[in-house]
């Protein structure tokens, strides 16, 4: 019986792959012809912006504009056709979901790709092709402002977390675009900076997630990086692009350039940018009237492929990808009409902002603090009023609604008396300059004091925001303190009430001289439209914590292994920049040279505890092509339902290169009621123990013995297996 299901089910399969193979093979034939009708200029014209977000079509031949938006968590608002004023349209207002870091911290990729689908209705309603993000650059150095908008520091947590997004986003007929291809891990000199990375480093640490996007998530677009790497713009590099990307990847979709990050006509045609966008742009801010025939794939273009310096073959490869993306998009009759600001898009942004957020210190059971209690409660930060959605830079959202923090904590702790003191003040959300604040900082300060001294709880909260030189694109955090003399301030509050609670908002880690001081701690990041909501249903126990940290906390700054080197590694002497740390980013810097962080990798505290019991494998050793699949006990051993985010570490303690001291290769959510326990069993391929080799330019897996560990956080081991891998 079970062999007749198996042939049963191998039969619907390839009757599916063929249907699709014919469907693929009758569109490239569709584009064979298109294409023979096209004039030279036509086929140019097709590979160049001809406005701030739209390149041209072919009005005569019925072929549309392509239309797109920033950004990887909201649609953003219209921008005028030829400035960067916004456009001031009545119906551009959108669902703020979460910010990328949430989404990581939550390690459910099925939520993953709820996000990436409401996001995608969104972005269809309102008639874009492709959508700007997500982005999956590394986390190197806490001091990125454009952190905020990635997945953390592992390329496997970003892997695995970015193919089901973009399957969301496409199931709409909108194209995901993955960014910033490649090694754009910094801002400050982000439009020259030349990366010098060794070929491994590269492809374990920095191109996996891209490579997961292109083949796993059969991504339909993605976007060049504005720094160099090896002497050249990554935009329009030929090792990433040519060689990498479209050559070993098999990538077939469309290379669409940042914004002012193609500078020459060669290097854009013979490279693989497809679509330039932006150029005569200084990020989002200058710009030449009414340039796009000058754009280095514009007239320039034209006149190399008219002369026969650059052959015909070469435009004609730019407007098969373009052709291609656009039977996907908005030549396919089949896709939907798309949805926007419904509540199931409200109801998922909630969702993945409360699964998100990451409790870090309990003490004395701070939280959750009970709701029916008529307690005074004194909120005291900025970022309990202050705006998310917008600033940033290109991901500024233009919401239907945004709930702050405070509101969120009013309407659920009715039983409670409220009070509120801002306690500092940052100034206006601007992009590319700091304008403080006109309120007067010593007043604020001596105000959230007394409120405290008043109060029977404190909840702080502050962080980052998204202002110039904070968690905003354009430019880097100019320090690893929280900014606006909070440290102070939390060292008064404290003092004056020492039953003090912390949310710190902000998609960066932080010094926090302050944490001996406090009774908790909530890593909150930016949630979105339901950010108030979604933090009071974990601040009252109606949603049991389960986020866990995309990546590590260092005590200090030097204890990051990009600043351990010195300032060639980070930020680089403005024209070179050494990634000398290697390999050993995040938690694999930390645990291989023994460098305690303030919080690991994958940690998370919950309302209730967690137990791990009888870790077995389905064998003791395997073949390199061979899976493993282990299975264990976990158990809900305290008093409230809660999931736990069991995490498989691999650690190959005899090999001949150097080795992390562990490697993240697989990790389950699971939701348990108080009291039940499951077996879980994690599955994963023996040829994802592989290391790259330089010496042999391929993935290596070095026969021997490894060790599995079932952890808690990269930090924490709670079971451990010793399993064999032969020739």
């Amino acid at each position: 019986m079970k062999k007749i299901l198996f042939f049963m089910v191998l039969a619907v399969v390839s009757q599916i792959v063929s249907a699709q193979q014919q469907t693929d093979a009758a569109t490239e034939r569709k584009i064979d012809k298109i294409i023979e009708q096209l004039t030279l200029k036509e086929k140019v014209s097709m590979c160049h912006a001809q406005s701030k977000f739209s390149s041209p079509g072919v009005p005569r031949l019925g072929i549309p504009e392509i239309w797109m938006s920033d950004g990887p968590h909201g649609v953003r608002g219209e921008i005028n056709w030829d400035n960067w004023g916004y456009a001031g349209w009545t119906n551009d207002s959108i669902t703020a979901f979460p910010a990328l870091t949430a989404l990581a911290a939550s390690f459910n990729p099925e939520l993953a790709y709820e996000y990436g689908f409401a996001l995608g209705e969104e972005a269809r309603y309102r008639k874009k092709e492709i959508l700007l993000g997500p982005g999956v650059n590394i986390y190197r150095t806490p001091m990125n402002g454009r952190n905020f908008e990635y997945m953390g520091e592992d390329p496997y947590l970003a892997s695995k977390m970015v193919v089901p997004y973009i399957k969301g986003v496409q199931k709409n007929g909108v194209a995901a675009c993955v960014k910033h291809y490649a090694l754009n891990n910094q801002e400050k000199w982000r439009g020259h900076i030349n990366v010098k990375v060794d070929d491994r480093t590269l492809h374990e640490i920095y191109l996996p997630a891209f490579k997961a996007a292109v083949q796993e998530g059969d991504v339909w677009a993605l976007m060049g990086a504005y720094n160099k790497y090896d002497g050249q713009h990554a935009t329009t590099n030929k090792v990433l692009m040519n060689d990498i990307l479209k050559g070993d990847w098999g990538f077939d979709g469309v290379v669409v350039s940042d914004w002012g990050s193609a500078h020459d006509t060669d290097e854009s045609a013979l490279n693989g940018l497809d679509i330039e966008m932006g150029s005569w742009t200084n990020g989002l801010t200058a710009s030449r009237d009414f340039a796009y025939d000058e754009y280095y794939l514009a007239n320039a273009f034209y006149n190399k492929l008219k002369s026969g310096e650059i052959d015909e073959s070469v435009v004609d490869d730019k407007v098969r990808r373009i052709l291609r993306l656009m039977f996907r998009t908005n030549m396919n009759p089949e896709r939907p009409m798309g949805r926007m600001n419904n509540k199931e898009h409200h109801d998922i942004a909630r969702k993945v902002a409360a699964e998100g957020i990451v409790l870090l210190k309990n003490e004395d059971n701070f939280f959750p603090i009970d709701p029916e209690k008529g307690i005074t409660i004194a909120v005291i930060g900025e970022n309990a009023t202050k705006q998310m959605t917008i600033g940033g830079g290109s991901s500024e959202l233009k919401a239907q609604y945004e709930i702050s923090p405070l509101k969120g904590i009013q309407n659920r702790f009715t039983n409670a008396t409220i009070l509120h003191s801002m306690g500092y003040a940052s100034g206006p959300s601007t992009y590319g300059r700091v304008v403080p604040s006109t309120l007067n900082q010593d007043s604020l300060h001596q105000a959230a004091v007394e409120t405290a001294r008043k109060a029977d709880i404190v909840l702080f909260i502050g962080g980052l925001n998204k202002n110039h030189h904070q968690d905003c694109e354009g430019g880097d955090r100019l320090s690893f303190n929280l900014p606006y003399n909070q440290n102070k301030l939390l060292q008064d509050v404290t003092e004056a009430n020492p039953n003090t609670g912390v949310i710190l908002v902000s998609g960066n880690a932080v010094a926090m001289p302050w944490l001996k001081d406090i009774k908790g701690l909530m890593q909150a990041w930016y949630l979105g439209s339901d950010a108030g909501y979604a933090l009071a249903d974990v601040i009252s126990g109606d949603v049991n914590p389960s986020g866990k940290l995309p990546f590590s906390f260092p005590v200090k700054l030097d204890d990051n292994a990009a600043h351990h080197f010195g300032e060639l590694s980070y930020p680089g002497d403005s024209t070179n920049q050494y990634y000398k740390e290697g390999i050993l980013v995040g938690y694999r810097w930390h645990d291989t040279k023994n460098i305690k962080p303030l919080f690991p990798f994958g940690y998370g505290l919950s309302y209730t505890t967690f137990e791990y019991r009888d870790l077995t494998t389905d064998q003791k050793s395997y073949t390199q092509t061979d899976k493993i699949t282990l299975t264990f006990s976990l158990k809900n051993t305290g008093n409230t339902g809660g999931a736990e985010v069991a995490q498989l570490y691999v650690s190959d303690p005899k090999s001949s290169v150097m080795r992390p001291a562990k490697e993240l290769k697989g990790f389950k959510k699971v939701f348990l009621q108080a009291g039940e326990s499951t077996k879980v069993s994690i599955t994963v391929p023996v040829n994802s123990f592989a290391f790259y080799s330089e010496e042999e330019q391929n993935w290596v897996v070095e026969p021997g013995k490894f060790n599995l560990l079932v952890n808690s956080s990269s930090a924490d081991n709670q079971l451990s297996q010793i399993i064999t891998v032969n020739q």
